[in-house]
């Protein structure tokens, strides 16, 4: 489903074939084309459509991620979304990577999330929010502990970018930490990103 380009702030979706379906051990969802538009459905184990998403509402759906709610992004809303089976907002979801479409997933059972301000923090598996906004930078969970970074800023790869279209970044932070489950801050200093990954014993990249 992530075959997703956006160039010049439009968004093109390309399919392989007009039909998918993603299973988690709860519920199905269903991918289909109808012409311009992706239209999904969300069937329980009993084969029961629960939901059908309406495809004027949203450009598309990631669902192959959690399994109490989706990953969306709303036609009237900046970002991605995840919406609960009755279409409640929960949260806005964190983007993975500057100047690519890539909502967060679960990583070992924890979601990056957003706020207005752009502070990260995490929801559970269930969709109910642990860690509150508050962080610049944050990875994803590995097993315990997340890497957390403050005072940070945008390196961009092509020192002849514009802010117009597609720009990749890497994040550069002057102080780096690390946090618990909880979002407690267990130390933060003047530590290098790859000093506490190795630190953490986080997999080789």
């Amino acid at each position: 489903m992530k075959e997703l380009l956006i160039m010049l702030g439009v968004i093109i979706l390309f399919s392989c074939s007009d039909k998918e379906i993603f299973q988690s051990d709860k519920f199905v969802v269903l991918s289909a084309t109808s012409g311009n538009n992706y239209l999904y459905s969300v069937i329980n184990s009993k084969n029961d459509t629960i939901l059908k998403l309406n495809p004027d509402n949203y450009l598309v759906c990631f669902d192959d991620t959690v399994e109490n709610f989706l990953v969306v992004a709303p036609k009237d809303r900046k970002g991605w979304w995840a919406i609960d089976f009755n279409e409640n907002f929960l949260f806005q979801v964190y983007n993975t990577s500057e100047g690519e479409p890539s909502p967060d997933e679960l990583n070992f059972n924890r979601i990056r999330i957003v706020d207005e301000r752009q502070k990260i923090g995490f929801a559970d598996e269930k969709g109910k929010v642990v860690i509150s906004p508050r962080f610049e930078q944050v990875t994803a969970f590995n097993n315990d502990y997340a890497i957390i970074g403050e005072n940070c800023k945008k390196i961009p790869w092509d020192t002849s970018h514009t802010e117009e279209g597609c720009n990749h970044y890497s994040i550069k932070c002057v102080k780096n930490g690390y946090i618990d489950r909880t979002g407690q801050v267990i130390d933060i200093g003047k530590y290098t990103f790859e000093e506490l990954w190795t630190k953490l014993g986080f997999p080789e990249k």
